[in-house]
């Protein structure tokens, strides 16, 4: 919903015709719930509603009514199943209507997913963005050498840090935080993990390695007294079983499926 609630906000301000579809109730087994947004100009679309049928039909209804200059507000039940022939078998009720400040100061504020700080501006660390930029959550995103990170814009929910010493930033991130380690330094790895293992109330903790590395590191926690209980937390290799291959974009869809498993 950030990413979406960021477009309607450049949309609103360059002056662009926009009209808010919303998924105001639902009933039953549907493609998306109530609070859904979806976007439609003239000639773009922004979210989705669940696609199918509904989708096209109400893109075509608030396209309609854009182009009448309608600023009132439609609401219009679907039966999904009897009137539009999908599978789904529920129903929901969608409310068209311009989109405009009091609109989109409307829109339900949803709680992001999670709250990331992914340690590394690698291969990797930037294949995993590329996927969360379309989430959301919030991330941020940390590494000691400014050259890496790309030049473009990122989307704000995702904030880009250049800190030194990187490690201290575990310190500020808030209880119940997912973390991601995967810089281009194993003593670096070593310290960052290490104080995220001190602190405890990580809600999932992920180091980037092979098993062999996991035990590596294992050790040395062990021998600086890391409590057993956090370091049974510990996620090394990470991402989702079963998915094979060490190309970064596969990694980082592995892992962050993994992030979204909670």
């Amino acid at each position: 919903m950030s990413a979406l609630r960021d477009a309607a906000l450049v949309l609103l301000s360059a002056g662009v015709p926009t009209m808010d579809v919303q998924v105001l109730s639902h009933r039953g087994s549907v493609p998306r719930e109530a609070g859904t947004h979806m976007l439609v100009t003239r000639d773009a679309v922004l979210g989705t509603i669940g696609g199918g049928h509904l989708e096209l039909t109400a893109i075509a209804q608030a396209r309609q009514w854009l182009e009448a200059g309608d600023t009132n507000s439609h609401d219009a039940e679907f039966a999904l199943g009897p009137s539009l022939g999908q599978c789904c078998g529920g129903a929901l009720t969608l409310r068209t209507q311009r989109l405009g400040d009091a609109v989109l100061a409307a829109w339900r504020d949803n709680a992001p997913r999670f709250f990331l700080q992914l340690y590394g501006a690698g291969h990797v660390g930037r294949a995993i963005v590329a996927l969360l930029a379309g989430i959301d959550c919030r991330v941020q995103w940390i590494d000691e050498r400014d050259s890496e990170f790309p030049p473009q814009p990122l989307p704000p929910h995702i904030e880009r840090l250049c800190v030194e010493p990187v490690e201290a930033e575990v310190a500020q991130a808030p209880p119940g935080a997912h973390y991601l380690v995967l810089t281009h330094s194993h003593d670096l790895d070593l310290r960052i993990t290490e104080a995220i293992l001190r602190r405890g109330d990580f809600a999932y903790l992920g180091l980037i390695g092979s098993r062999t590395k996991r035990s590596r590191f294992m050790h040395r926690f062990e021998e600086r007294g890391v409590p057993a209980a956090a370091l049974a937390r510990l996620t090394c290799p990470i991402g989702v079983p079963g998915i094979a291959g060490k190309e970064p974009e596969v990694i980082a869809v592995a892992v962050v499926a993994q992030l979204l498993q909670g």
